[in-house]
């Protein structure tokens, strides 16, 4: 598990031989299995987490038990819930494992030291983080601007990678539509 890190690591940025140790010493290797959670909503999230395996998503539940997808995490991406993890404050989400999956958890305190002794690493979280906050507006503007049809196309062309590995009340939930509705996007879609 840590090598497939480290390989994601070394394809992005240059690490010393000292560095991949210092970020082995820290790391924490954990097995999900599906549907087994990572964080419950009410717990602080203290990590940063990278999926080296499986497929996780990000969630909440309504009052009326309806569950809102706010992302989807496959191999090679991180997830976690980033206000908790800032703040100390208790998550709204839950993370929980779609497919059986492994995950490195780094604790923020290690991470940020991790962070100043590795300058490169600290460019590459800053990248990512922009591309984050990238997703999460493109993201916004597809759920103001796009109808149903087209936010399922859009899902499908961004993230076509997940779309066969995960079930239709999931999409549907993550842009934003009943499953019903998708089931008739879908069934136009074919007589088309």
């Amino acid at each position: 598990m840590f090598d497939f890190f480290i390989k994601y690591l070394k394809d992005k940025i240059t690490l010393y031989e000292s560095e991949i140790e210092m970020i082995h010493l820290v790391s924490i290797e954990k097995k999900l299995r599906r549907r087994q959670y990572l964080l419950q909503a009410g717990d602080v999230w203290k990590y940063n987490a990278f999926v080296c395996s499986g497929l996780l998503k990000s969630f909440s539940i309504d009052d009326n038990g309806n569950e809102h997808i706010m992302n989807f995490s496959p191999e090679n991406h991180w997830t976690g819930d980033r206000a908790s993890l800032m703040t100390g404050t208790r998550s709204k989400f839950h993370i929980d494992a779609i497919e059986n999956s492994e995950v490195i958890l780094i604790e923020k305190t290690n991470f940020d030291n991790l962070c100043k002794n590795i300058p490169q690493l600290n460019d590459l979280v800053n990248t990512i983080l922009q591309r984050s906050f990238n997703v999460s507006q493109s993201r916004i503007h597809s759920q103001i601007s796009l109808s149903a049809e087209e936010k399922y196309q859009d899902f499908l062309k961004k993230y076509p990678s997940i779309a066969n590995r995960i079930p239709q009340h999931m999409i549907a939930s993550y842009i934003g539509i009943t499953p019903e509705t998708l089931t008739r996007i879908r069934r136009n879609a074919t007589k088309k």
